[in-house]
């Protein structure tokens, strides 16, 4: 046990500061290379008749707040997720909370045309709802239970089918190209306005996961033995419900579908810290901050001066991340 409070305290420091430096390189890197001395004069001696310090203000830093934290979003509640329904599989786009968000996003679009950040903030937190509760709702409808690879298969059914309405929407009535942003995932138009709606989702929903970190721990022992406990069950996992609505809704509504950062970081942190989630949740939400900030910073450098979009490069990692695990728990359906 000391010795996991040891790997995560190292995580978390170690983490911490990889997640500074990660935010300086996003910083200095993209069509115009800046240095990062230019950078930390930009900072801390801001000069507002120079164009490398209007880039970095106006573009660069909340492009870069926005990728951290999304990826920590993400990856925090993918870990309540996995937590509260103990399914390695559990993940914000493989539940179907993603492709709901998208979906009601795409209705924002449609029917309210020049729609504001907020109300485009709100419609996204229905529309996780929406998804969850669909996947859940077709994975009772299961004799033998909610098998991990039966809710995957649920949600992999939800995604595809609002997929599906939200592309006939785009198409008919015009709006594929304002939707397309969200499919393609990523922060290269983020500005700091948005920044600002999305940080008080992204605190509010971070502190109300380590709040119920603890209760996630004895919860993913079981439902019997959490009850036994005398842990109540239900009110956790409504606090949790509503935890995964506010990161991931706030999380889709600025960076689009961004798949299986919620996936893979979880298993990397368990592994190394162990079940806990007191340790889990803070470790998920650094680590995740890193890997989304690289695969930013990565999206620019692989075909510059066009950007590869950032979810397709998560995807490279997450979808044989996806199937070794839907392989291993192919046993259980």
């Amino acid at each position: 046990m000391q010795a996991r409070r040891l790997v995560g305290t190292i995580i978390l420091i170690a983490g911490i500061t990889l997640l500074i430096f990660s935010i300086g390189l996003s910083i200095a890197f993209g069509v115009a290379d800046i240095s990062l001395n230019t950078v930390w004069n930009s900072i801390f001696h801001y000069d507002a008749t120079n164009t490398s310090h209007q880039i970095i203000h106006r573009l660069r830093m909340p492009r870069s707040v926005a990728a951290v934290l999304i990826g920590a979003m993400l990856a925090a509640s993918g870990s309540i997720m996995q937590g509260m329904t103990r399914n390695p599989l559990a993940s914000p786009q493989i539940m179907g909370v993603t492709s709901g968000a998208t979906f009601m996003i795409a209705i924002a679009l449609v029917f309210l045309p020049g729609i504001s950040n907020v109300n485009l903030l709100l419609f996204s937190f229905i529309g996780a709802g929406l998804g969850l509760g669909l996947v859940f709702g077709i994975g009772l409808l299961a004799k033998t239970g909610l098998t991990p690879v039966k809710l995957a298969l649920a949600g992999t059914a939800v995604t595809a089918l609002l997929g599906s309405f939200s592309n006939a929407m785009a198409i008919h009535f015009d709006v594929a190209r304002d939707l397309s942003f969200w499919y393609a995932g990523g922060v290269a138009n983020v500005q700091w306005d948005t920044v600002k709606l999305l940080f008080p989702a992204a605190a509010i929903g971070l502190v109300l996961a380590l709040f119920i970190s603890g209760s996630v721990t004895t919860l993913s022992l079981g439902e019997d033995v959490a009850t036994g406990l005398g842990l109540k069950t239900g009110l956790v996992k409504a606090a949790g419900v509503l935890v995964v609505l506010i990161l991931t809704g706030a999380a889709v509504s600025v960076g689009g579908t961004i798949g299986f950062v919620g996936l893979v970081i979880p298993h990397i942190t368990r592994f190394l810290v162990g079940p806990d989630y007191r340790w889990i949740i803070p470790c998920s939400a650094v680590l995740g901050g890193i890997l989304l900030n690289f695969a930013d910073i990565a999206s620019r450098m692989i075909n510059p001066p066009f950007e590869t979009p950032v979810g397709a490069l998560t995807a490279l990692i997450g979808v044989p991340f996806f199937i070794y695990l839907a392989r291993r728990e192919g046993k259980n359906i």
